[in-house]
Order: structure tokens, then sequence, then C-alpha cells
């Protein structure tokens, strides 16, 4: 494809064209050309209701309607020549269609402008990442989901501060992230909903004076509507903030697992073992097997944060409508965009492989004195006491065994009752790991009957 012409689209306002720097500045082929099947997907559109309006002559639309569909082809293939000199991807495909189809391609242009294009471009790209998100959320889930039906009834440490606070079951806390990852599903099925309104026909800011018809052009390409006003079409980049936002909470999520991931394989926890796939070895110690894909996932959080930073700060000081610092709008989403999917496969992975040491978390499930709530509980269910009262009782049934150097249920009836003569032999009932989680029976509750129940609503949804 030829160069000659790549400084036509300014008509006769400049002389000589721009020189090296202000070239490589101005460029963004490089990066926007991953919008090809979109800004080709819109171009037919617009042409199609080009020729239904009477503004091209249907056979002029035909040809730029299977032009577009040659070029498109020579992209996929890798057979397109992509031109700095022509500046960005809207420029590069309507030089080629010229050349394939001659000058019938001028008038595709008619009645809009590339900043209503490019807009259109970004959104579709951006939809189509929400429905890749979509499906990717659910695969995660659906791997959540099958762990937690494998350990619906081990028990391991519930923390906070991470220190052992009370005894909760592995199905509980896996399920807990499938409430997290669904909550990022909703976010990301909002935000498309909200961004799916079509900027194609705002033309530069003002609309055009061509009788367009940008209903249709909004439902050929899958839109609910058209936008209501065209400033706000051309310089809105809500939707690309808000995907941004929506990846930025769930990939904080995908780091708080994989921080538990890389706490739980070490040798001081033992808690899990990663597969293989997800691991890899020491260059000088053999016997390490480091949780690399964890680290990386929670690594690679840092770019989808700084991309949500940086748009924001590109956008906060724009005037209406569009100024080229708009172009930077789209490099760091793709690269968000590119390491959040990559991180969410990852994560699903690790998490269809991972083997729980069911014997380690029952283990350390007990340590701590995590049945304390429970004994205190049963202080004020059983003898009506004030819970501040039971507080007390059980802080210092904790120090006796602290003192003894053993958990609480190796005290005997008669060493608590040293220290509450009421207590009786039916509070041991209350003291074992298993009977603690079993008594959780409240909704949302950590019982195996209520984590068995919530796994079968979200099996149901997910289905």
């Amino acid at each position: 494809m030829s160069d000659k012409s790549s400084n036509q689209m300014w008509g006769g306002r400049f002389a000589a064209g721009p020189d090296a720097i202000m070239e490589a500045i101005n460029a963004s082929i490089g990066f926007d050309q991953r919008l090809a099947a979109q800004d080709i997907a819109g171009s037919r559109a617009h042409a199609a209701m080009l020729a239904a309006t009477g503004i091209v002559e249907p056979s002029d639309a035909d040809a730029m309607r299977e032009g577009l569909l040659t070029v498109l082809s020579e992209i996929e293939t890798g057979d397109f020549a992509f031109s700095t000199a022509l500046e960005d991807i809207h420029m590069n495909v309507e030089a080629r269609l010229r050349e394939i189809i001659g000058e019938a391609a001028g008038r595709l242009h008619t009645g809009r402008s590339r900043n209503d294009q490019v807009a259109t471009d970004f959104r579709l790209w951006v939809r189509d990442q929400c429905d890749a998100v979509d499906g990717a959320l659910k695969a995660l889930m659906q791997a959540l989901l099958a762990q937690a039906e494998a350990g619906a009834d081990w028990v391991m440490p519930g923390f906070t501060h991470l220190q052992v606070a009370q005894p909760v079951t592995w199905g509980h806390h896996m399920m807990a992230y499938v409430e997290m990852f669904a909550r990022d599903r909703a976010r990301f099925a909002d935000a498309r909903k909200r961004m799916n309104e079509s900027p194609l026909g705002a033309a530069a800011l003002a609309g055009t004076s061509f009788p367009i018809d940008r209903e249709m052009t909004a439902q050929a390409l899958g839109f609910d509507r058209p936008m209501a006003n065209s400033l706000d079409a051309v310089s809105d980049r809500d939707f690309a903030l808000e995907y941004l936002a929506a990846a930025s909470i769930s990939a904080m999520h995908l780091s708080r697992l994989s921080e538990e991931l890389v706490i739980w394989s070490s040798a001081q926890f033992r808690f899990v073992t990663l597969s293989d796939r997800f691991s890899t070895g020491s260059s000088i110690m053999p016997q390490k097997k480091n949780p690399d894909a964890a680290e990386l996932i929670r690594a690679k959080i840092g770019r989808i944060f700084g991309a949500n930073v940086a748009l924001m700060t590109v956008m906060k000081g724009l005037p209406l409508t569009y100024s080229k610092d708009m172009q930077e709008d789209k490099e760091q989403l793709f690269d968000a965009a590119d390491n959040y999917m990559l991180a969410l496969a990852a994560m699903e992975g690790m998490v269809r492989d991972l083997s729980a040491n069911v014997s380690a978390l029952e283990a350390a499930a007990g340590t701590g004195f995590s049945t304390a709530t429970d004994l205190a509980d049963w202080l004020v269910r059983v003898l009506g006491m004030p819970f501040r009262d039971a507080h007390h009782v059980t802080g210092t049934l904790v120090a006796k065994a602290e003192a003894k150097g053993c958990d609480l249920p190796d005290l005997s009836l008669a060493e608590m009752q040293e220290v509450h003569d009421a207590i009786t032999g039916d509070v041991f009932t209350v003291l074992g790991v298993h009977n603690s989680v079993a008594s959780r029976t409240s909704y949302g509750g950590t019982a195996p009957a209520q984590v068995r129940t919530q796994i079968a609503r979200w099996t149901e949804i997910l289905a």
C-alpha cells in the first residue's frame, strides 16, 4: 500500500507533511490496529445506511461493503501493510479500500467523522471484552464451586488479622470467592448495558446535515439505541473507565486469592499443593516449588490499577469535545484487558488443579483456641450468662489452657468448674472443630449444610 497520498486527509491545509517526530507522536496505528474488526463492522453498517437513506448509490455501498470484507481478510491473514504515515486504523482501511474499489471509497466517510468512528470502534471493542470477561469469570466460579463441593465438610482455620479466629470449612472459604467474582461479573454486565449506545452519526461533534439513520446503524451493530447527545457521543470514555474500574476490583479479588495461595502453599502452612503446571523450581535449590503463577497474577494487578488511574488522569482536564489526548485511551486499556484475561485464565487453572491437604487444614483449625467463641456462646445459650460475662469466663479458661500447654477441649470438666461451677459436661459438645462448624447454621454460615445450599444455588445459576 502506497504512502504517497498519506497527507491527503488534510486537504490543502498543509503544504508539507509532518516530520518524523510529529509522525511518531501522532500515529496510533501501532496499537489501534487491534480495532480493525470493529472499524470494518462500523463502516459496513454505515455504508448500508448511506444507501438505504439515498445518500450514496446502492452500487457504491455494495462495493464498499465487499471491499471492506477484502480488507478484513487481508488483515486477518497478515497480508495487510499498515502505514504509520496514514496515522490510524481508519485511514489505513480507507486508503486500502480506495486501492481496491476506486473513488467510491471516498464516499464512505459521508455523514461521519473520525471522532464518532473511533468512539464507535472503541466502544465495540470494550463491549466485546465485557462478553469475554463474563465467560472467563463464569469458568473461574465453576472451578471454585468444584473445590467447594469436594471440601464442604473439610475444616480449616478462619482468620482475622491472619490469626486463627474460628474454624470454618474449606467449602465455605471457596464460596466466599464465588460471591466476590459473582459481583465482578455483575459489574461488567451492568457496565456493558450502560455502554451499549451508538456514537456513530454524531460526526465531528455537532451531528450532520445529511439525512442519516442513526437507529439503523445502531441496530446493525447490536447497540440498544443511538447516543442522545452528539457532544457527549464523541467525547465520552466512561465506558472504558467503567471497564477498567470493574477490572480493577476484580483484579483485587484475584490478588487476594493469589496471596492466600502463596501463603497456603508455603512449608509453614502446607494447606495446599499447587500443580506442576502452575509452579516452577529454583535454579539452585532443588527442594523448592515456587507459586510463580500466583505471584505473577498478584504483580500484574498493578498494571490494571495503573491503566485505570492513567485514563482517569487523561480525561480529567479535557473540555468538550474531542482532544488528541484521547488517543491515549487505548494502549493501556489493551494492556490491562490482556493481562486481566490472562490472570483469570491462570487462576482458573490453578484452582482446578489445586490439592488441599485436609489433615493439615484440620490440624490448624484446632489451634489458637479457635473454639473459644463457641464456648462463650454456650455459656450464654445454656447458662443464660450475659455475653460480656461469658467473654470474661472464656478468657480465663483460655489463659488456664495456655498455662497448661493444651487447648480448650483438653481441659477437664473439673478444671473448667474451678472457673465457673455451673459448667456441665455438655460444654464438650461445642468444643471440637467439627462441632463448631456444624453449629454455624445461620444463613450464609459455615455449617456444611449451609455451604451445600449455597453450592446448589450457584450451580443452578451458572448452569
